[in-house]
């Protein structure tokens, strides 16, 4: 159900060419499949492999033929799930994002999952241990605060990306616990157990590596592979799904769906896997991994979010345009060249930070991120008096923040007293004589100054204090 994703993108060659399919024991070129069928029914699978969002296909022969044919033949019904095991998607779950929105800017449906039911059993896939469990409650608030992020992004995929002369097609968001919470643990496995192997669930990769652990694997954690297939087959069954979507490492899940829904009815069903999202040094980027970069605001900011992109080295600018932009690739090859002409100016690095916080926090944030560092890196004064009480305490975290009231000859010196940025007494003062502090980016050594509006008190009411290189206090002013 999660979408971890597996795989790697840092290094990405110019066409992202070199997609790979494993099946009993045989690797095989999903690229060179889609060359060998007709033009005209691989282009969304095809434009998709080129960019490198989509890595593995299940089973072999759809790459070829079957799977761009029912692609061709009129809109289909994918799904992705997302376990709510926090309170916040990462950067690592917005590929898979960005992949159901490639399918429903082509107008297929899309079904967005989260897994109220299975984040309370814990997916083992790419986890070394088994992780601690959720109550519902948690869960439940979890899944509230997943379900509006991926809507926002939905919302502004819509607004500011798709192409509007094209129908899109329609998303749903799902919560699988609506149809696991009235069934007893025995009518399932009556149900659903008889269809499934000891034999293949064993032979799973994810179980492989557990039980090779010296924790082992849990009944619970065994039976995920279960809960998964069962959730395939039921929007099968409901929506007409014939597609799941997910990260690399859920390709035994996504085996296991195909294989449970051949059993009980007989269809053909397809999934598709999309490669990791990692670090600069090839960690992955999940919460599991402790670097995560997430998708709220209240957890990543969107200017953390822009500066993260903005960060990323040279040689991985390409790969992450293709990947996580809908810029056209003839588009990021201009770029791309405009870039090696004059590195300097970074635009690749600029563009990609600005789509990016565009598509997760709107047209809004991206403003935001702009301001934030144009306030912080450019000591833009312009910059912090267009930026509200929220945009502060975001940029300056760890900085106290205070609403005092202006009285009539506040100075310099009480200012900083009241907000305890310098010691009582002498040295507090010499501090200030000595110019150590800096009121909205400006050094001041005048400690018996009054407070000027518009000098020390910008048009917003705000005061930004800094004391040494790193320390930040930020002052609301409060008209008496």
């Amino acid at each position: 159900m999660a979408a971890p994703l597996v795989g790697t993108c840092r290094s990405l060659p110019r066409h992202a060419s070199c997609v790979l399919l494993r099946r009993t024991g045989a690797w095989l070129s999903l690229r060179s499949k889609l060359h060998r069928s007709s033009p005209a029914h691989s282009g969304l699978l095809f434009s998709l492999n080129r960019r490198g969002v989509l890595k593995d296909s299940f089973p072999e022969n759809a790459a070829q033929d079957q799977l761009p044919r029912l692609l061709q033949s009129g809109a289909q019904t994918v799904y992705c799930g997302f376990d709510p095991t926090a309170d916040s998607l990462h950067v690592g779950n917005l590929l898979a994002i960005i992949g159901l929105l490639h399918f429903r800017s082509a107008g297929h449906h899309v079904l967005a999952v989260l897994g109220g039911a299975t984040a309370q059993i814990g997916d083992p896939s790419g986890k070394t241990s088994e992780r601690e469990p959720l109550s519902a409650d948690v869960v439940e608030a979890n899944t509230r605060s997943i379900r509006e992020s991926i809507q926002r992004i939905f919302s502004n995929h819509e607004v500011h990306f798709h192409d509007a002369s094209r129908k899109p097609g329609t998303v749903t968001v799902l919560n699988n616990l609506s149809w696991y919470k009235d069934w007893g643990v025995v009518p399932f496995l009556s149900e659903a157990g008889r269809h499934f192997r000891m034999g293949t669930m064993l032979s799973r990769h994810s179980v492989q590596s557990r039980l090779k652990s010296a924790d082992g694997m849990s009944l619970t954690e065994f039976t995920y592979q279960v809960f998964q297939a069962y959730d395939f087959h039921h929007l099968n069954q409901v929506y007409g799904c014939r597609i799941q979507l997910g990260g690399t490492d859920q390709l035994g899940n996504l085996m296991s769906g195909h294989e449970y829904i051949h059993k009980v009815s007989g269809e053909e069903v397809y999934g598709l896997t999309t490669p990791l999202v990692t670090s600069s040094v090839g960690d992955k980027l999940g919460k599991t991994a402790g670097n995560a970069v997430w998708l709220n605001r209240d957890k990543t900011t969107p200017f953390e979010l822009y500066q993260f992109f903005l960060r990323q080295p040279d040689n991985a600018v390409e790969g992450y345009l293709k990947l996580f932009t809908f810029l056209p690739l003839a588009e990021v090859e201009r770029l791309m060249e405009q870039q090696r002409e004059d590195p300097g100016k970074r635009l690749a690095h600029k563009r990609l930070a600005a789509e990016v916080t565009k598509l997760v926090h709107g047209k809004e944030g991206l403003e935001s991120a702009k301001r934030c560092t144009m306030a912080l890196y450019h000591s833009s004064v312009q910059a912090l008096e267009q930026m509200s009480d929220e945009e502060l305490q975001e940029l300056f975290r760890e900085a106290p923040f205070h609403e005092l009231l202006l009285e009539p000859g506040t100075t310099v010196i009480d200012a900083c007293r009241r907000v305890n940025a310098i010691p009582e007494g002498p040295r507090g003062y010499q501090m200030l004589s000595d110019g150590a502090v800096w009121i909205n980016h400006r050094q001041t050594n005048k400690p018996e100054q009054v407070l000027v509006p518009k000098l020390h008190i910008l048009s917003n009411g705000l005061t930004l204090f800094r004391v040494g290189k790193k320390n930040f206090y930020i002052i609301k002013w409060l008209s008496l």
